[in-house]
């Protein structure tokens, strides 16, 4: 009997449908009051441009990584690799996957109370009923996902049909009933350019990367992808631009509805936003679209994210049991059981609010910043001739991605501390621990 292993079974169309789905989510519609909150003004559209900006810096980054190096795990690859499999990568790669452990599992829990607390649109909902719609819906997924890869693709083309429904709803309700143009003609009222300005745009930007990131979850998935050196760039660049237009046209179209002023109060201003122009039952199917969406993207990064621990457990470098696929199906099941434990237990102990800062704080560092650094080592080391795709402009991207993501770790407050903590306690683990399963030489 044949080993099994990850097969290229996912298309460029499934690829960016993954991709679209984990970056949407229940982040956007959850975000969006708390954006104009911390602007209190109508600038706040500014965020969702530096949320845009910086996405499409780092994908050109991550495109030129996952074409070159397309495989299960993503950046656990490309740290290893760029700062040597023998040397710093491993710490590096190590400390990655460390984060991916808790950070992961926070995600999916985020997803998953994100969708209990939108649910409460519909009908009150206790703490107590929140925490176990959040952690059954954690359980589907896990279930759903307990398939082939190829059926997972077919799957999130089905669940991206209901993104474009919700948002299609949304932007041509705003071009209908309002002016749509009107946000952008105010988006300089009362604004004063100073050291104020800065810090309020980059808390409100926290909120804005949070509902981009997933651009890059087809290079988790690099092992499964076909003809990845043009797939994996491409899918991620549609992602990126697909995703901004919708989301600064739902801005527009919401806020050319609601004035600013109200939507900052209202915690289901999209929802609210559809009962002003199509009624109350149309409100209802709406939401119901969003929790649709918000399933959708729990679904799309636990995807990606179960196949981190499993290919450094394949390298060697992270616990044996989590290397393990499934003897018919051909995905690692237990790293996908393991993440999905633990997302279900943080899914019952933690709220939303705390969420968002920390999941950007503790990647920024040793997956955003340590990676672009990486690409510019690749560069020195092998040249440029031969990859799959090179990032346009060069190193433009590295320097701005760079720049910025320090501004947005500096702007997540007391999340930072958390963060160089969790990382210097990777650094002990490390140390201590990888005689467990580090291969010497």
């Amino acid at each position: 009997m044949s080993t099994p292993v990850l097969q290229r079974r996912i298309t460029l169309v499934q690829a960016t449908a993954i991709n679209m789905i984990d970056m949407v989510g229940i982040g956007p519609f959850v975000v969006l009051y708390m954006v104009i909150q911390i602007s209190n003004g109508p600038h706040f559209l500014y965020a969702w441009l530096v949320g845009a900006f910086l996405s499409f810096a780092d994908a050109l980054i991550w495109s030129e990584l996952g074409a070159a190096y397309p495989l299960a795990g993503g950046s656990y690859n490309f740290l290893k690799v760029a700062y040597g499999e023998k040397g710093w990568g491993r710490l590096f790669s190590f400390l990655y996957v460390w984060q991916t452990m808790i950070q992961a599992p926070l995600v999916m829990a985020s997803a998953a109370i994100g969708f209990a607390e939108y649910l409460s649109f519909f009908v009150p909902v206790g703490y107590w009923e929140e925490k176990i719609i959040s952690a059954s819906l954690i359980v589907i997924v896990i279930i759903l996902l307990f398939r082939r890869i190829e059926d997972i693709g077919r799957l999130s083309v089905a669940l991206w049909v209901g993104i474009i429904i919700i948002f299609s709803w949304i932007i041509f309700g705003g071009f209908a009933h309002g002016h749509v143009l009107d946000p952008l003609k105010h988006i300089n009222d009362n604004l004063v350019f100073n050291q104020l300005f800065l810090v309020t745009l980059g808390q409100a930007s926290v909120k804005t990367i949070y509902s981009f990131l997933g651009y890059y979850n087809v290079c988790h998935l690099g092992s499964e992808i076909k003809n990845p050196g043009r797939n994996i760039p491409i899918s991620m660049l549609i992602s990126v631009a697909g995703i901004t237009v919708l989301y600064l046209l739902m801005n527009l179209s919401v806020t050319s509805v609601i004035p600013w002023q109200t939507a900052m109060t209202n915690k289901y201003v999209v929802s609210q936003y559809i009962r002003e122009i199509s009624g109350r039952n149309a409100a209802g199917i709406a939401t119901g679209l969003i929790l649709i969406v918000a399933f959708a993207s729990l679904f799309s990064s636990t995807l990606g994210y179960s196949r981190v621990p499993f290919a450094a457990a394949r390298d060697g470098a992270f616990f044996p049991v989590f290397g393990r696929l499934h003897s018919t199906k051909n995905f690692p099941y237990i790293s996908l059981i393991v993440l999905g434990a633990l997302a279900l237990v943080f899914s019952i102990s933690i709220k939303m609010k705390h969420a968002i800062d920390g999941i950007l704080a503790m990647r920024i560092l040793v997956q955003f910043i340590a990676q672009a650094v990486g690409a510019v080592l690749l560069r020195k080391k092998f040249g440029s001739a031969r990859l799959p795709f090179r990032m346009w402009l060069y190193p433009a991207p590295v320097i701005v991605s760079i720049l910025i993501w320090l501004w947005i770790f500096a702007s997540t407050g007391v999340a930072s501390l958390l963060a160089l903590l969790f990382i210097a306690c990777g650094l002990v683990a490390f140390y201590y621990c990888k005689k467990w399963w580090v291969v010497p030489g």
